[in-house]
């Protein structure tokens, strides 16, 4: 199943995507598509459903981040082989852990805008993994169990604000809408291998990021395996999984970032496309 979230902030609601490509409204059966809803029984009842007799949802509404009340944003830093290898950064022997704030989270074609004083704002297309059972103490093996489903994350990051203000990368990277999320949660039975995952990014029409998430140095369950020994997992927790090669700061001689008025689309195979224009604070 393709879930998602539509309508203003504040008053989303739940809906599917059906083989035609239409929002069905899912109000009647979750208020949301968020924590317990996201459990097996809960996706199984779903997916029973006669979506011709859901609700088509009419017009062009908003479309809203495909989770609703995420309890935990986790992102793992410099997790592609080929893209620490472009930042000059040594392969870390264990995943690399930062919080995004729930703050930046917005719709997969809400506008980015960067701070005031932002001059290094910087795009990266990750794959995001939703959990839909509580995870602790996880193995590897039974780690991709606990997941309801995969989308597009969009961890847009200000690299000044992430290297050089005193603190941990979270300052550059919680700003207000760095965190694009959708537009579709896809249940995990839609997707055959998440290490398998081609992606893609462009800024104007100009592709900057290719790559693919069998290059990740620690794979989806290893991470959850990793992190569920840290601290429990909950249902409607986000993880970002890291960046391919092809960001701002990673272009030689000199780094290119986000300009007021530029339009990024991201897209991950199965999983959609975002697309989003830059703004900034005055």
């Amino acid at each position: 199943m393709k879930l998602i979230r539509y309508g203003a902030e504040g008053s989303e609601k739940p809906a599917l995507v059906d083989a035609a490509g239409l929002l069905r409204d899912l109000s009647a059966h979750v208020t949301d598509i968020a924590g317990d809803a996201l459990d097996d029984q809960t996706l199984d009842m779903l997916r029973a459903l006669n979506v011709e007799d859901l609700p088509i949802v009419e017009g062009e509404p908003r479309i809203a981040p495909c989770v609703g009340n995420i309890g935990k944003f986790l992102c793992i830093g410099l997790n592609y082989s080929d893209h620490a290898a472009e930042t000059g950064a040594d392969i870390p022997k264990h995943p690399i852990l930062f919080f995004k704030a729930n703050s930046a989270i917005v719709g997969a074609y809400d506008d980015v805008v960067m701070p005031r004083g932002s001059t290094q704002t910087d795009w990266e297309c990750e794959l995001g993994v939703v959990i839909g059972k509580t995870a602790k103490y996880v193995s590897k093996s039974d780690a991709l169990d606990h997941v309801a489903g995969y989308c597009i994350v969009n961890d847009v990051s200000e690299r000044y604000f992430q290297t050089k203000l005193t603190g941990q990368w979270t300052k550059g990277k919680s700003c207000d809408t760095f965190g694009p999320t959708g537009p579709w949660l896809v249940t995990r039975d839609e997707i055959a291998d998440p290490q398998n995952l081609g992606m893609s990014l462009d800024v104007n029409g100009q592709r900057m990021q290719t790559g693919n998430t069998a290059t990740m140095i620690f794979s989806v369950a290893e991470i959850i395996e990793h992190l569920s020994h840290l601290f429990t997992l909950h249902p409607g927790d986000v993880i970002s999984t890291g960046t391919p090669p092809g960001v701002g700061m990673g272009i030689k001689p000199d780094p290119v970032y986000l300009k007021k008025g530029d339009v990024m689309e991201l897209r991950i195979d199965g999983l959609g496309v975002q697309r989003q224009r830059v703004g900034q604070d005055d």
